[in-house]
């Protein structure tokens, strides 16, 4: 018996591995499921034991191991409980996608078409369970169904939403619009909660089959209109972490508030430099800080960046809650950092007249804007002045302003710095840099935190100064990493696929344009038919459909280039207080240096994909918590008429954005007029079917403001119509009373 027993664990192919990893090597899964296929049929549990003859002692870590199996949809159990590979089943692992009209889709995780579930095969799960399914047919409009066989793991166990009671009978409506089931909360367990407020809700009793997901409520928000309730609800929402562990503030209260005498060992001096930092007026942390001085054959530019790796170690607490984070999040009027103030604030920030240590990008730069050279090191700084935008804009439009006065010892080499501008910006054209036209906005609040109104914010020459510095040191420490093969993240923006290449070509065909390059045309092509539709009036569609036609930029070890820009290779190296990224970047780069390879806890590709997730997370609660205050304010607006821009056009309607007040808003399909409507995707357009009425991307309509949901964060609009009646905000909007609607989204 012990001769078999140890003969067959022989036979395992990854059993080096597995002793490697354990004291106690149990069977590997490949070896589970080598032996569960040449049984042919499913197989018990006990007898899987048996055949590997696992003893008492090991049982529940094996057990343990066939669980985990499970949830990576490896193997399941049938209804006699037996074991069978997934393979042999027939059936696709994946996510479930809820749609906040009750039906959903299944994501599968090998890639392949995403697969239909009914709202009857919704009510057994929620949004973002991973589950296994079959494939059942087509449903009406030829998609493929499915049905759910198992749910492998629930994803949510906790969600913020509304309490409501109807019939002595309190459920949870999710704020989530892809979890459309109620939850109801179990008899007294509301936690004090009154109708209508916000609540954190945890899932007691996950859906199924035959019955509704039941919770308790484990603390109350408060009312749904109270001040910053908007960024509360994002921030559960989107399950952003936003208060520090114990361990995590403990370490960070322990790092020292100013730089020690062993930290200058291995540092350059570089006090003496006159080296400032140019920022936003409500800006506190600074991660870098400039210089530029002329040479002989052009520039010396000095890019010198907070050392944040030299305070937060690999694996530490600050390190575990920066990875687990990702990013800081920028809300209005609130920032959520990545790192906690001490750090972000204080001794990790470059503040004016202190010492600081810093990692500095030192470059040598051609009278005609070329990076000639570039040395990366550690150094001790002393900012010489703290200067905003708006600033820098005056002294450099008039050396005689009043900033010009304030900040006459640094004045020389900002200038500098602009001519250094200057030249890289001929650069950048030369280069063939993608350089679209975009109107950013920014919220004025009132004392009650609520928007008084939206200005456009004009970006200057002072913040394009500085965002050249900042490419130009992120391209040499991409350049670095790559020439001495050091693995690192970089920061990858791929062009059109060919689906979206054949579209906008096609699309400006139309109009008597081209778009150069072939199959694979490069950033210069696209620059190139930006300049040649520069000025004509049409310029704002067709800006437009090229920016649509391009790939969004994400987080990837693998260098493919950043389309956009225009560089071979680019990275993320100039913010490490509040990107995760650049922090492992800076610790690549101190490797490289030292001649040594930094590994970090996590693959790189999972980091990668980590940090593009955790940045799509942050702008979709910015964007949550945007929506809801320009909601707000336009309540005071129902009934008033603005000229405003189709800024997109979909199968349901127009989406236009106001002039005055940078707001969007849908035009519902059925506004447009007497007329059958027929969405052109290609075409980006509205065509009526009898009248050839036609609203495409860019056109130019006045509106009437008719509706504002603040349930699902939507506003409504039709085509100018004075003497529709207009609603009463009580007639939209009752938060104590009304239950939000559902199948009510734009989306819809």
């Amino acid at each position: 018996m012990t001769n078999k027993k140890k003969n067959i664990r022989e036979l395992d192919p990854f059993l080096e591995r597995e002793r490697g990893q354990y004291e106690h090597p149990l069977p590997s899964r490949e070896f589970v499921l080598q032996l569960l296929e040449e049984q042919g049929v499913p197989v018990a549990e006990e007898d899987l034991c048996k055949m590997l003859h696992i003893h008492e002692h090991e049982l529940e870590l094996f057990l343990r191991r066939l669980r985990a199996m499970e949830r990576d949809g490896q193997i399941m159990r049938n209804r006699r409980r037996a074991i069978c590979v997934m393979d042999k089943l027939d059936l696709i692992k994946g996510k479930v996608q809820g749609h906040p009209d009750g039906f959903g889709f299944l994501i599968p995780d090998d890639g392949s078409p995403d697969l239909m579930l009914s709202a009857k095969e919704m009510h057994k799960v929620l949004h973002g369970d991973t589950v296994v399914v079959r494939e059942t047919g087509m449903d009406r409009r030829g998609r493929r169904e499915a049905s759910i066989v198992e749910v492998l793991e629930h994803a949510t166990n906790r969600l913020v939403g509304r309490l409501y009671e109807e019939h002595g009978i309190q459920f949870v409506v999710a704020e989530n619009r892809r979890i459309s089931q109620d939850i109801l909360v179990a008899p007294g367990e509301h936690g004090g909660a009154k109708a209508g407020q916000v609540v954190m809700l945890e899932i007691l009793q996950q859906p199924s089959k035959h019955a509704q997901p039941i919770g308790r409520i484990v603390q109350v928000l408060g009312n749904y209109a109270d001040p910053g309730m908007e960024i509360e609800i994002a921030l559960r929402k989107h399950d952003l972490p936003h208060e520090f562990l114990t361990k995590t503030r403990r370490q960070a209260q322990n790092t020292p508030s100013q730089v020690l005498p062993e930290d200058y060992d291995g540092r350059e001096d570089l006090r003496a430099l006159p080296l400032v930092t140019i920022d936003g007026e409500t800006a506190r942390d600074f991660d870098d800080a400039v210089y530029c001085e002329p040479v002989a054959a052009g520039f010396r530019l000095v890019v010198a960046i907070a050392d944040v790796s030299h305070y937060v170690s690999p694996g530490d607490a600050l390190d575990k809650e920066a990875l687990d984070r990702g990013n800081s999040v920028y809300f209005p009027r609130r920032v959520i950092p990545m790192l906690p103030e001490e750090l972000s604030n204080g001794i990790c920030s470059l503040n004016p007249d202190v010492e600081r240590l810093c990692m500095v990008c030192d470059m040598q730069i051609s009278a005609q804007g070329e990076i000639e050279s570039y040395r990366f090191y550690p150094a001790v700084m002393r900012s010489h002045a703290r200067m905003t935008y708006t600033e820098v804009a005056a002294m450099l439009e008039d050396p005689q302003c009043a900033s010009a006065q304030k900040f006459s010892s640094v004045l020389p080499h900002v200038r500098q710095l602009h001519i250094l501008f200057q030249t890289l910006l001929q650069s950048r054209e030369k280069r063939g840099a993608i350089d679209f036209e975009t109107i950013e906005t920014q919220m004025m609040f009132n004392d009650q935190g609520k928007i008084e109104r939206i200005v456009p914010v004009v970006r200057n020459d002072a913040h394009r100064l500085i965002e050249e510095c900042m490419l130009a040191a992120n391209v040499c420490a991409a350049s670095l990493l790559r020439e001495r093969k050091h693995v690192a993240l970089y920061r990858v923006h791929e062009g059109p696929t060919p689906e979206k290449l054949e579209a906008v070509r096609e699309f400006f065909r139309e109009f008597g344009l081209e778009l150069g390059g072939g199959e694979k045309p490069e950033a210069g092509d696209y620059a190139r038919l930006l300049k040649q539709v520069k000025g004509r009036p049409d310029a704002a569609l067709l800006q437009t459909v090229m920016l649509r036609s391009l790939r969004q930029a994400r987080y990837c070890p693998e260098n493919t280039g950043h389309f956009g820009l225009g560089y071979d290779a680019y990275t993320h190296f100039t913010s490490p207080i509040r990107r995760y990224p650049d922090l492992l970047v800076h610790r690549a780069i101190k490797a490289v240096l030292n001649n040594k390879k930094y590994r970090p806890r996590v693959k790189w590709d999972e980091l990668g994909m980590h940090c593009s997730l955790t940045e799509r997370r942050a702008d979709d609660a910015t964007r949550d918590v945007e929506a809801w205050l320009k909601c707000f304010y336009m309540r005071d607006h129902l009934g008033s008429c603005f000229d405003g821009t189709v800024s997109s056009v979909t199968g349901f309607g127009l989406f236009v954005m106001l002039d005055e007040l940078y707001i969007e808003g849908l035009v519902h399909v059925s506004e447009l007029g007497t007329d059958y409507f027929h969405f052109d995707a290609a075409k980006h357009q509205m065509l009526g079917e009898r009248t050839g009425k036609r609203y495409r991307l860019a056109d130019r309509v006045r509106v009437q403001v008719v509706r504002v949901d603040m349930e699902s964060t939507k506003i409504d609009f039709v085509l100018d119509a004075p003497d529709e009646k207009v609603p009463e905000v009580s007639d939209v909007w009752d938060a104590k009373k009304k239950k939000p609607k559902k199948g009510k989204s734009r989306n819809g």
